[in-house]
Formats: C-alpha cells, sequence, structure tokens
C-alpha cells in the first residue's frame, strides 16, 4: 500500500486505497467522446478582437488558460495536455509563461510560430507533425495562415502553471480577466 503518512501527500498517479485496477485506470483515461471545446476558456481575448476566438479542449489538467478547474480531466503532477483549434485567419496572441516550457504538437493545419526574446525575432511555419518546445521566458504567438482550422496538442511542464502574460505594449496585457 501507499505510504500517506503527514510526510507524504498522494499524488494524482498513485492508486488510490482499495480501488481495482480497473477502477483506478478509468480514472487515467480521458475519451475524446466526453471532451468539448471550451470557446470560453480565452473568450477575454476573443471579446476584446475576434481574431483572437480559439478552443482548448482539455484532457490532463487545466493547461494555462487560466481554468481553474474542469473535473472531466485526469489530473495532472508534472504537465498538462491538451488540444486547441485555431480558426483560419485567427491567432494566439503573443504570450509567454515564465515558469515552464510550452509544447506544441501540430495535428493539421499551417501555423506561422512567432517567438521573441530580448528583441530577437525569429518566425518559422509549421504544418502537419511539426513540433517546438518554446522554453520559459520566450515570447509565442501562433497565426492560422491556412485556409482551415488548425488543431495542435498543447503540453505545459507543470501541474497547474503560471498565467501567462502579454507584452507589455500589447493591449491584451491591460485587460483583466473575467
Amino acid at each position: 500500500m501507499t505510504d500517506l503518512s503527514a510526510n507524504h501527500q498522494r499524488k494524482s498517479w498513485e492508486r488510490p486505497a482499495g480501488a481495482s485496477l480497473e477502477s483506478w485506470m478509468n480514472t487515467r483515461i480521458a475519451r475524446y467522446q466526453t471532451r468539448k471545446y471550451d470557446w470560453d476558456a480565452l473568450k477575454f481575448q476573443a471579446d476584446y478582437d475576434p481574431k483572437f476566438r480559439r478552443a482548448q479542449m482539455r484532457y490532463i489538467g487545466t493547461g494555462g488558460t487560466g481554468i481553474s478547474n474542469d473535473s472531466n480531466t485526469i489530473a495532472a503532477e508534472n504537465f498538462t495536455f491538451s488540444t486547441m483549434v485555431i480558426p483560419a485567419g485567427h491567432e494566439g496572441p503573443p504570450h509567454l509563461h515564465i515558469d515552464v516550457e510550452e509544447v506544441f504538437f501540430v495535428l493539421r493545419g499551417t501555423l506561422k510560430l512567432v517567438l521573441e526574446k530580448d528583441g530577437e525575432r525569429f518566425e518559422t511555419i509549421l504544418t502537419e507533425r511539426d513540433v517546438v518546445s518554446v522554453p520559459p521566458g520566450v515570447y509565442r504567438e501562433e497565426i492560422n495562415i491556412g485556409d482551415e482550422d488548425a488543431l495542435m496538442c498543447v503540453m505545459l511542464g507543470a501541474k497547474k502553471p503560471i498565467t501567462p502574460t502579454y507584452p507589455p505594449e500589447h493591449p491584451l496585457a491591460s485587460i483583466k480577466r473575467g
């Protein structure tokens, strides 16, 4: 059995006392048919400008969008995993995570990726099955330059990342999240 002494808090991946393998493993599976796209996770951005409208589908943890709880996900311990839909012509605004790396794996579509740090700028195109790992402290922006919805997996390297920030001069930097 797992040691649940005062010095040990049960990790989300540890088998609960008395749970069968089947019941335990069923808590570790997030099926596509039980997910839904959350178009409101970043609604404050789309309310400012419709080009920022995109949706998150959470699988492990709540990601970096600022959602604090989603009981329909697998509990996160060391990373989060979700998918993101960016409609054609839409974009994820420039933002950075100060505490975690962020991974984008493109499943479908064509994204222009813009990275900035300390006055340097790098742009590249990501297409199907391309992946990028963006280090903490680097601004990243994803722009759907294709004719179809872009779909990507997003992974962040913490159970609950610090909410990302925007460049000081970006209009979203002064908007309060609702």
